[in-house]
């Protein structure tokens, strides 16, 4: 790709033209001496749009089931009935956990699990019956109700793919919900791809459920995983494929650009990590594509001591982070302390706030907040939509 074909992304981007997936491959693939300017364009971008704000969540992290019916290449949160480690939490457990997190601070319940273990294991299927339930989404449901009963806690679930009358159960009980598109490769499940073996990995069907979740008026976070084998021209089509639905529906409230990480044990063990030039100008590509509003995210535990060079890029959140949990999706990487965490946000020329698992945009736009948890969410917000710089300060950077 040449330069001329980035600077004529560049201009596009300054006359606030739509990018297509011809400017986002250039911007992508810009070669070094380019890079600058494309990071530059994405950081005023975001700027015009956020300022200098950079949010982010306290959270506790719920591994409601680590029991899934997938096998990726890349998964250590993953386990079979009867493996060291497999464990569905009882209501009583993840309760106890979210009651901790209150005392903490924590505003946001992050409910995560395997994809259908029921469709897999008999084990899991008896499980659930044993306690009332047919399904697994069934679970995440009761859970998400007894977490708004009995705390003050937000549910946010990541159940995977889910159905419009899944959704319309979670809509109650949840501010949003998540589910990564991860990639729009379908050619990842292929013999020897990280998503062979992974029937919920597959692109049409995660689209499928982001789209249900725009028709059901659900605030969603999704996002793509960098460096599993996709190409950088397939990051782009991701990306446009996320901004196709946030067009359609109005509901994609934030865009994560995650990295892969390598872990012992892994079938991508020894597969190469990205690097921060593929992070950062991936982050930047997405901001240029998906436009000044969107909430851009990278979490930063998977990327300790890049703080500002991820600013610069044109983020604008750090997506969750608990006071109390570990990232059980990524257990050898813990999240980073608040206070260096704002330090680091200050140094790139950011100011670091708590905001909840809903966005601000989204509190009081008609159709997206239930009436059950509008007193709830307003309870801890100002008139930005973030959460009171007085609550978060009694609090401190306790995580």
């Amino acid at each position: 790709m040449t330069s001329a074909a980035v600077a004529r992304a560049l201009e596009r981007v300054q006359a606030g033209s739509l990018l297509d997936r011809a400017d986002g491959v250039a911007l992508i693939e810009a070669p070094p001496a380019d890079c600058p300017a494309v990071l530059h364009a994405a950081a005023a971008l975001r700027d015009a749009g956020k300022g200098h704000t950079v949010t982010y969540s306290r959270k506790v992290f719920l591994p409601l089931t680590n029991l899934c019916r997938d096998d990726c290449g890349y998964c250590t949160f993953r386990r079979d009935p009867g493996q060291a480690g497999a464990h569905t939490m009882s209501l009583d457990e993840l309760l106890a956990v979210c009651e901790a997190g209150a005392r903490l601070g924590c505003k946001e319940a992050l409910l995560s699990l395997g994809d259908k273990p029921e469709a897999r294991f008999p084990e899991h299927r008896d499980w659930l019956r044993r306690h009332g339930y047919r399904t697994t989404l069934d679970y995440v449901v009761a859970a998400s109700r007894a977490i708004v009963e009995h705390t003050s806690l937000l549910p946010h679930a990541n159940p995977g793919l889910m159905s419009e009358r899944d959704l319309h159960a979670l809509r109650e009980s949840n501010v949003s919900v998540g589910l990564m598109l991860e990639t729009a490769a379908d050619r990842l499940g292929e013999p020897g791809g990280p998503h062979h073996g992974a029937p919920d990995k597959a692109p049409r069907l995660r689209l499928r459920t982001l789209a249900a979740a725009g028709r059901v008026g659900l605030a969603v976070t999704t996002g793509i995983l960098i460096g599993i084998g996709e190409s950088r021209a397939e990051r782009v089509e991701a990306l446009l494929a996320i901004r196709e639905l946030g067009d359609r529906y109005g509901h994609v409230q934030e865009v994560i650009i995650q990295n892969f990480r390598t872990k012992p044990g892994i079938p991508m063990a020894h597969h190469p990590e990205p690097d921060l030039d593929e992070l950062r100008r991936t982050i930047a590509v997405a901001r240029l594509l998906l436009g000044p509003a969107m909430n851009v995210q990278a979490p930063p535990n998977l990327s300790p001591g890049t703080y500002p060079a991820l600013i610069a890029a044109g983020l604008n959140d750090w997506g969750g982070i608990s006071p109390l949990t570990i990232d059980y999706i990524n257990p050898e990487a813990p999240w980073p302390h608040l206070t260096a965490l704002a330090r680091a946000t200050a140094a790139a020329g950011g100011r670091l706030r708590e905001r909840l698992a809903i966005y601000p945009e989204f509190i009081g736009r008609p159709g997206f907040l239930p009436g059950t948890l509008r007193a709830r969410v307003a309870a801890h917000i100002d008139e930005t939509g973030l959460v009171r710089e007085e609550t978060a300060a009694r609090i401190g950077g306790a995580a």
